[in-house]
This record gives structure tokens, C-alpha cells and sequence, in this order.
């Protein structure tokens, strides 16, 4: 694809900008809500809200260090917690809210870090990780709004609190009821 071509696809800061706004959303879906509704489950079998919060953060941190930058865990002591892997049963000893916001800021940060460094081209190989990059920031823009939708299901159905309005931007779509990137 020539550099023209490409003019179409959202460069790194336009989807920094996009995860911020995926993040903001994710945000207004909880930071009203009581420790005792981030921290309920519906079920044994199912994930609170506060899982998802935290998972959402775990999943972006293993993109990025896996694709990116090989760094460490911003908190290893989550990392088998916010695993999808772990079943639903084992979710259950959440951190505080204000842990939860910690682990999600540092991850914010950490991304918005390796992704201006890719932007800056200081970085190994800077063609191709500007174009791992893109897909990372897509990918994980994509996972964050999947989750959104289990988040505003049960603020709704089962907290009984109404929904924020949507994210407006003509990037975003509806794919099978899930606010999604179009790429």
C-alpha cells in the first residue's frame, strides 16, 4: 500500500485519540457505580463489572508488550486474575476501585507511550511497527468497546442505571450490536 493509499486508514495519534475515547466511554459506563455493583456478579459463573474494567486493561497491557515493547507487568499480581483464561469462577477477589483505576491509567500510558515513540519512528524496524502499531491500537480499541457492551448490559438491565450516550464518531460502526472500529 503506498503511503497515498494509506491516507485513508487513522494514523497512531488519530487512534490515541480513539482509545481515549473508547476508554472515556468505558469509564462513564462505571465511575458512578458503588465498589459493592463494580464488584458484583450475576452469577458464580459470570465476571463482574470490575473483572472486565481490569481485563480490558490486561489484555491491551499483553498487545502492546507482546507486539511492541517487551516490558513488564504494570501489577503481575492481576495477571492470572484478568486473564480471559481464568474461569469465570476464580474472578471473584477483585482490587479496589481505585486499583482497578490505577492499573487502567498506567496501561493507558505505557500505550500511549510506545505508540508515540512508534509515531516518532524511535523505535526498531519504525515502517513496520508503525503498521503493528495501527493494528494493536485497532484491536485493542475493538476489545475495549466488546467489553463495553457486557458493562452497560448489566449497569442497565441488572443495576438499573441508564446508559451514557454512545461515543459520536464517524469512525466508529455497529457490528453485531458492538460499537466497533471501522478499519
Amino acid at each position: 500500500m503506498t503511503e497515498q493509499e494509506n491516507a485513508a486508514v487513522l494514523d497512531l495519534p488519530e487512534l490515541l485519540v480513539e482509545y481515549d475515547r473508547a476508554r472515556a466511554y468505558t469509564d462513564a459506563l462505571w465511575r458512578d457505580l458503588s465498589s459493592e455493583e463494580v464488584h458484583w456478579r450475576p452469577t458464580p459463573d459470570s465476571s463482574a463489572i470490575g473483572w472486565h474494567l481490569g481485563h480490558q486493561a490486561h489484555a491491551a497491557h499483553f498487545m502492546l508488550r507482546n507486539l511492541t515493547a517487551a516490558e513488564a507487568s504494570p501489577n503481575p499480581a492481576l495477571d492470572a486474575l484478568m486473564d480471559s483464561a481464568t474461569p469465570e469462577p476464580g474472578r471473584g477477589n477483585l482490587p479496589s476501585l481505585d486499583q482497578l483505576a490505577a492499573f487502567r491509567a498506567t496501561v493507558a500510558a505505557r500505550m500511549h507511550s510506545q505508540m508515540t515513540a512508534i509515531d516518532a519512528r524511535d523505535v526498531g524496524a519504525p515502517a513496520q511497527q508503525r503498521t503493528v502499531g495501527r493494528h494493536v491500537l485497532t484491536l485493542v480499541i475493538n476489545h475495549e468497546y466488546q467489553h463495553d457492551r457486557w458493562i452497560g448490559e448489566v449497569r442497565e438491565h441488572d443495576l438499573g442505571h441508564s446508559l451514557p450516550p454512545e461515543p459520536a464518531c464517524a469512525c466508529l460502526t455497529l457490528v453485531d450490536n458492538y460499537l466497533t472500529l471501522v478499519d
